[in-house]
């Protein structure tokens, strides 16, 4: 258990007070066009298609609209999947002012390790970054040949991974850390382990790595079978035992972790990542965490680890006692809070208040205050998408119908454009994100005023204030709309991210205070909560009802509002328009 010297439990004190930033690398930026992705970088990934037209797709093109190579008879969800849009390392660095502007703190990319889809979730490897990231794909492809990969003295320094460790440096220029996906449950098909069982079968000695159901025998018809995760074929499984992963891909992850957070292995942890965020950790067994974590702190006893854990509070708590993770996605954080704000049917704010406070009972203080309190990501509708389609009742919560129903496939779930209530919501969910216990954490775009289906309609290459986007027209049946929207950068909503964003910077009460709920009332919908480091106080407003309101603080208590900025002098009651909020600073 990672204790502090009084025997208390002990978080990064730096993972308390930032605001995260996701990337998908493949959509964020192409800042290098000479390392555009070729249609055979996709073999091993879906839907296995070589022999159709291709092309890199043009980064403002209507998400929807089938461009002329994709006239060949795939449905449009394959045609999705085979896009590649050239995102890459470079075009990371290029925008990282942007984001040092927006008071980013901190960065979780998806996963940047070689991997022919474009998630890349399913990883050729694990110690080099994907050469199309890179500016020598060709050249980075012939180095890693002449590896042996079981064996880290043999392994080379690609021109991509150089890329990467230029974007670590970059990054902590700005004072701001980055984490990296650690994607330990699964490899993928081109994974060179797993080749290596393909092809020699039971003489290969990677054979025990994996889940094997069944070796190849020409002479009874047996195909070669492999577990899966989730039964996705191109997802072989790492075998584990009672203790996690099996010896050989356990000592695998051991030194690519060594790798990556001390790159050159002189104990020179600024040259590394500042942690991880572990993907389906959940399916991983505990005591490989515990070693692990164990490696990953003597490494560098200020990363920051955190597990995709999606599952009731009493599954949180198993990787959340000091000994595994600091922390989770807090995907209950948004669960809660959009059932609240944004919902058809809102529950009473008396039962978003026992959600929360059995939320935050739930765990210690130090694992509450580095909880990456995100709303949505790339395994979920962008949460406009989410309070437009809120006539659907779809329960965020129920994770697997969730995910179906909240799909562009589904032709009840409006694809388009949201209406301007749902952004006046949305704007209102960011306030109490942003105000909240915990770090706030951004899926990239929302800011910029994005929105999408779920996966893969939650990918769209991010939307930049100097480029230029058609309208979306098409819808996923290839009908179009009467009123084409126009897509652009939304600046005013950028300046409300922004000003967020710089109140939480500047305020240590918003980042490490203790939370109060100083009054609430079901009826009409209205919240005041504080947050209190001991020598200044934050009150957070809140009128979640469908008429004007107005809110006193607590008794003999003035204050100044500072969120929405106004002109307003020190008061105590404070009107608020339906489905609006304020800060309030106590003078």
């Amino acid at each position: 258990m990672q204790l502090d010297t009084n025997g208390e439990l002990d978080t990064p004190e730096w993972a308390k007070k930032v605001v995260w930033y996701q990337i998908y690398p493949e959509r964020f930026e192409n800042g290098d066009t000479k390392n555009d992705p070729k249609l055979e970088d996709q073999i091993g990934s879906y839907p296995h298609d070589q022999s159709r037209p291709w092309q890199v797709h043009p980064w403002g093109a209507d998400w929807y609209k089938l461009q002329d190579w994709e006239q060949n008879h795939l449905n449009i969800w394959d045609n999705i999947q085979r896009r590649r849009y050239g995102g890459d390392l470079q075009g990371i660095i290029n925008r990282l002012d942007y984001l040092e502007d927006l008071g980013i703190g901190a960065i979780y990319l998806n996963p940047v390790f070689e991997s022919p889809s474009h998630h890349k979730y399913d990883g050729a490897t694990y110690h080099h970054v994907d050469p199309t990231f890179g500016p020598d794909p060709e050249g980075d492809r012939k180095l890693i040949k002449q590896e042996t990969p079981d064996d880290p003295d043999t392994w080379v320094w690609t021109s991509a991974d150089k890329l990467f460790l230029q974007l670590i440096q970059e990054v902590h220029k700005r004072n701001i850390r980055i984490i990296i996906d650690g994607v330990f449950n699964h490899v993928g098909l081109n994974h060179w382990a797993f080749q290596d069982v393909k092809d020699k079968q039971r003489d290969s000695k990677f054979g025990r790595w994996f889940k094997i159901r069944s070796y190849e025998n020409p002479d009874t018809g047996t195909p070669f079978r492999v577990t899966t995760w989730e039964g996705f074929q191109e997802l072989p499984e790492w075998r584990e035992d009672k203790n996690g992963l099996v010896r050989g891909p356990k000592e695998y992850v051991f030194d690519i972790t060594r790798r990556w957070m001390d790159p050159h292995g002189n104990g020179d942890t600024s040259a590394g990542i500042d942690g991880w965020r572990l993907d389906v950790a959940f399916e991983v067994k505990h005591p490989f965490w515990k070693e692990w974590r164990d490696l990953v702190k003597s490494i560098n006893p200020e990363a920051y680890l955190t597990g995709e854990v999606i599952g009731e509070i009493d599954l949180q708590q198993e990787f959340l006692q000091g000994d595994e993770f600091d922390a989770i996605m807090n995907y209950e954080f948004a669960f809660n809070l959009t059932e609240w704000i944004g919902s058809s049917r809102p529950i009473n704010v008396s039962h978003f208040v026992k959600n929360m406070k059995q939320l935050w009972d739930a765990f210690d203080p130090e694992i509450n205050m580095v909880m990456q309190n995100l709303l949505d990501s790339h395994d979920t509708s962008r949460i406009t998408s989410q309070i437009y389609n809120r006539d659907l009742s779809l329960q965020y919560r129920n994770w697997w119908n969730f995910f179906e129903k909240s799909r562009g496939s589904n032709p009840k779930y409006k694809t388009d454009k949201p209406d301007d209530h749902t952004w006046k919501l949305f704007r209102l969910i960011t306030l109490v994100q942003f105000t909240w216990p915990g770090a706030p954490m951004i899926y990239y775009g929302d800011e910029a005023g994005m929105w999408g289906a779920n996966d893969p309609c939650c990918r769209k290459p991010m939307v930049w204030p100097d480029k230029k986007y058609e309208d979306e027209q098409y819808l996923p049946d290839g009908s179009k709309l009467q009123s084409p929207k126009p897509v652009s950068f939304d600046r005013d909503l950028y300046q409300w991210y922004k000003q967020l964003i710089s109140l939480r910077n500047s305020s240590p009460e918003l980042q490490t205070g203790t939370l109060k709920f100083e009054h609430y009332e079901d009826s009409p919908q209205t919240l005041i909560y504080s947050r209190n480091n001991g020598n200044e106080t934050f009150y957070v407003l809140i009128n979640n009802g469908i008429k004007p309101f107005t809110l006193e603080l607590p008794e003999g208590v003035s204050g100044k509002q500072v969120f929405p900025e106004t002109s307003t002098t020190s008061e105590n009651e404070f009107e608020l328009e339906p489905h609006s909020g304020m800060v309030v600073q106590k003078t």
